[in-house]
Parts: structure tokens; sequence; C-alpha cells
């Protein structure tokens, strides 16, 4: 860009179309990795300001900026803020004329941001309207949704690396705020990344003291939830795992005086958009809620977030208590542990797939003469749409069908037979199961290490912290003693790469003085003596 340098245009930019005197660390990395054309993955904390590094870089580029974004409350509130520079989102809850006087704009080139979901992209003729506007970038926001490694596992994440080949390939941008190693490392083949530059601004929040309460039983667990709930500076969030103990809760803080509510899948969409609204104009105390609350949710005076149950992975625990503390100021961040409470968790990681299913889907695609659109095979297989991308997915995975560049099935050449792509199917979910188990036990670990909390939970996803934090409640009572990193053993470093004659290879994710933790694709999370592993070829 002739008579200025890329770093001052882009500081000019963000000062006069959003007022932003200042760009924050890995902000302006970000944009100039995007305007030079480079694919990026940006893991940044919650409230650090993701969104920024595509607004700016949007307004500069030729061509409209494709949002990918899995909440359709989190599209409206990004609508409203980027009305001034043209924003449209086309989604279920639009009249059919809205959505087309939308597209009709964005084909005008009045629209500079257009929000759409990933079920949206699973349209063929969405993908075609993008692919005759000729897209310049293409963001991912939460997108840990495209892992099967991720907490927030959503199906139709998985096509998302299609539609961006069929647009020409635009410039991609990954946003997330949590993401182990592995997460990573699928987000960037899921979306068929190329060369991606990764921008890591640190995991850590400092300002939020990490603590863990055991509970003797289930209804200790439930009056000590109550009471610091009770007693904590507000407003706050308690998670609980349950639809039926999220209304439990919220009744019992209601008792109290507190101005508390429930919200979960079970509720009217209405009442769960209320609960939203109330929550961000600080008209409620402490929302209780399943994991179905929280995501991209922009308040930045959340002072605590209580979980009365173990979550199912620490991705989604460090995801969840992201949303403390975003305005620097002092958090808390509790978990309610009962050893007892894991095997509720391990239930819910259990799912399995159907064979007679995938088996059907395998047979239906190879009987059709040629690649089959979407709905004549969810129509032919008498499936929900989400079922049948769900089990197209897994037979893909497993090698048996492959979808061409206009969204159609169709048979993989050499693929398996129909029962045996089943087979091979229902492997790919069993060798995830057996991770996501793995990764239940790392929760445990979590709860139960007698060592600085922070540096467990950083070095799970990749992260040394040499130093005890002093900012959970191990460093309070003085029992989280020295570092136990890498440096404490000589023997591994966390991110270092190793084998196992069983397991293969594998990456170290935390180092003690007499074992170490090692993250296998296969099998998971596996905690074992130093000598059980060598260093990877």
């Amino acid at each position: 860009m002739p008579g200025r340098s890329l770093a001052t245009k882009l500081r000019r930019t963000a000062v006069d179309a959003f007022g932003w005197s200042e760009l924050r660390p890995g902000q302006l990395e970000t944009m100039t990795s995007v305007m030079s054309g480079r694919d990026t993955l940006l893991l940044m904390p919650t409230g650090a300001g993701k969104s920024a590094c595509y607004q700016v870089p949007a307004l500069l580029l030729d061509g409209p900026t494709v949002v990918v974004s899995p909440l359709l409350a989190l599209q409206r509130d990004q609508v409203l803020d980027l009305l001034a520079h043209g924003a449209f989102a086309a989604n279920s809850a639009q009249r059919a004329d809205v959505v087309d006087e939308g597209w009709e704009a964005v084909a005008a080139g009045e629209v500079e941001f257009v929000f759409l979901s990933p079920e949206q992209l699973a349209k063929p003729d969405v993908v075609e309207r993008l692919f005759q506007v000729r897209p310049s970038l293409f963001v991912v926001d939460e997108a840990h949704c495209v892992s099967s490694w991720g907490h927030d596992f959503r199906p139709d994440y998985l096509r998302l690396g299609d539609v961006i080949e069929r647009l020409g390939h635009p410039v991609v941008l990954a946003l997330t705020a949590t993401a182990a190693p592995p997460v990573r490392e699928e987000i960037e083949s899921r979306l068929r990344m190329r060369d991606a530059v990764h921008v890591v601004r640190g995991f850590d929040r400092a300002n939020i003291h990490l603590e863990v309460v055991p509970a003797r039983n289930a209804a200790a667990k439930e009056e000590a939830v109550v009471l610091r709930a009770a007693g904590e500076a507000k407003p706050g969030i308690v998670y609980a795992a349950t639809r039926k103990q999220a209304d439990a809760y919220a009744e019992a803080l209601a008792e109290l005086g507190l101005r508390a509510c429930a919200y979960h899948a079970g509720m009217r969409a209405a009442a769960r958009d209320d609960v939203h609204t109330q929550f961000l104009n600080d008209s409620l105390d402490v929302v209780v809620a399943t994991t179905a609350f929280g995501m991209g949710i922009d308040k930045p005076n959340v002072r605590f977030v209580l979980h009365a149950d173990v979550p199912d992975s620490l991705d989604a625990y460090y995801q969840e208590i992201g949303r403390a503390g975003r305005d620097g100021e002092p958090a808390t961040a509790v978990l309610f542990y009962r050893p007892e409470d894991l095997g509720l968790r391990r239930f819910f990681s259990s799912s399995s797939a159907d064979p007679i299913v995938l088996q059907r889907v395998a047979k239906l695609v190879g009987l059709h003469d040629g690649p089959i659109a979407p709905a004549e095979l969810r129509t032919a297989a008498q499936l929900s749409a989400t079922r049948l991308t769900a089990a197209v997915n897994l037979l893909e995975e497993a090698g048996a069908l492959t979808v061409d560049r206009r969204g159609r099935v169709v048979v993989r050449r050499g693929a398996p037979d129909p029962p045996q792509a089943a087979e091979a199917a229902v492997e790919v979910v069993e060798a995830r199961k057996r991770v996501e188990v793995s990764r239940v036990e790392m929760v445990r670990g979590y709860a139960e290490t007698p060592g600085c909390r922070r540096q467990f939970l950083l070095a799970y996803f990749g992260e040394s912290y040499d130093d005890a934090c002093g900012n959970c409640d191990r460093c309070a009572d003085g029992s989280a003693g020295e570092a136990t990193g890498a440096e404490a053993t000589g023997a591994w470093r966390v991110n270092d790469r190793v084998t196992h004659d069983t397991w293969g290879d594998g990456v170290v994710m935390r180092c003690e003085a007499d074992r170490v933790t090692v993250l296998f694709e296969q099998v998971g999370y596996k905690t074992l003596k130093l000598d059980a592993v060598t260093p990877a070829a």
C-alpha cells in the first residue's frame, strides 16, 4: 500500500471506523497476517478483542466478508454493532423476503459483513450466492466447534472446508478462545487452511482466582453451591449438568431473594432470549445454566462462574470460566467436586454411532447413479438433516464417502462395501470415545492435583507456566509448593513429541517429578512413568 505502511493504515482504520485508539496484543499481528493473504488461526482469551481482527481488515479488502457464527443471538448483536458498515445475517429466524432483500444488498455491494450459521452454509443455494459475490475473507468464529475433539462440536462445521474451496479459498481466519494442541491441528485440517499463521496470545487469565471445593455428598454440594452463589459479588453464572438441576438451583437462589433464572435448551426460545437480555442489562444476579448459555456472551462484569458439576473436559471448563472477569477486575471460578460425578460425564461422553443407519446411508449412496444431493439422500434415508450430516461425516472419515464441490455425496473410489464402511465408521466413534473418557480423567487430575491449579490448566493447553501462580486455592493455602514443570524434571518439556511402544506418537502435555502426561491421537491422555516414552523420530 504505497505511501503508508500496512500497520499505520490498519491503526488509522481502527480509529476512524471504530474509535479504537489502541490495538491490543495480537490484534495487529493477526490483521497484518490477514491483509498479507495468509490463512490465520487466532487463539485469544475471551474478551481480548478477537472480532476486531476481522472487522478492520474487512474494510480494507475488496469483496464482502463472510462470518460463520454459531448463535443467532450473537449474530444479531454483531450485526447491530456493524450496521454502519453494512451488515446482514441470513438465518432461519428471518422471513424469506427479508433474507432475499439482504442478499440483493450483498450482490449490489452494499454489505461488507455477511453473518451465517454453519447450517445455512449446508444449503447449496446459499453457497452459490456467496460464490457470485466472491468474498475476500472467510471468518470462522468459535472455531473449536470445527473439531470433533472440541467441547462444542457441531457436525455442520465439518462441511466448511468444502465451502471454502467452493468459494475459491478466500483468506481464512479462524477465531477461538480455547483450543488444546489437537484441536488446533484439526481446525487447520478441517478448514483446509494453507500454511496457516498461528497467533496465540496466552491462555492465562491471571485475574481469575481458581478454586476447587470438595463435597462429601450430593446434598452437601448443592447447599455449598447455593451459599457460595449467594455470597459472591454479583453478577455471576452457575453451570449445572442437567436442566432439572439448573431449575432447582435457580429456584433455591430465588428463595433467598436473589434475582435468579435458569437457562437451558428445554425452555422456549423467547424465554431464553429474555433471560439473556436481562443478564446483559444487569437485571439478574445469577443465571443458572447448562452449557447452552454463554458462548460469545459479551458481558465484562461477570464476577464469578461456579460449576456445580464437573465439566466434560478442561476445554469446556476453560471456555466457561473465561466468561468471568472480562473487565480485568478480580473474578472467581469455583469447581464443586465429587469423584462420583465423573461417572455422569463418562455417560455423557459415551455417545455411539448406529451401524444400521451408517450402512443404510452408505448403501443408498452406492446405489445412486452418480453424486446424490443431500436433500434427496435425507429423504431416501429418512433421517433428519443433523443425523444425516453426522453419518456422512463419519463415513467420510472412514474413507467410504466423499462430498464434491457442489455439496453432493458420492462413493469414494476403492471404498469398502456398506457393512465394512459402517464398521470402520463405528471404529472412528469408538476411538473418539476413548479420547473423550481420557479428557474426563484430566478433569479429575485438575480437581485432585496437589500443585498449582493454573500450572495444571495451562499445561493442558500446551503452555508452560514455571512458577506457582499465587491466585488459586492451592497457592493460597501453601500446598502448591515449587513449580512442577519441565525444568523441575529435566526429562521432558511441554509440547515435546514422544513415542510409546503401544500407543505410538504423542505430545507431552504435563511434566512432574516422576510422571509425564502424554496426549495420544487414538487413546487420548495417558499419565506414565518418565521412562515409558522415548523421543519421537
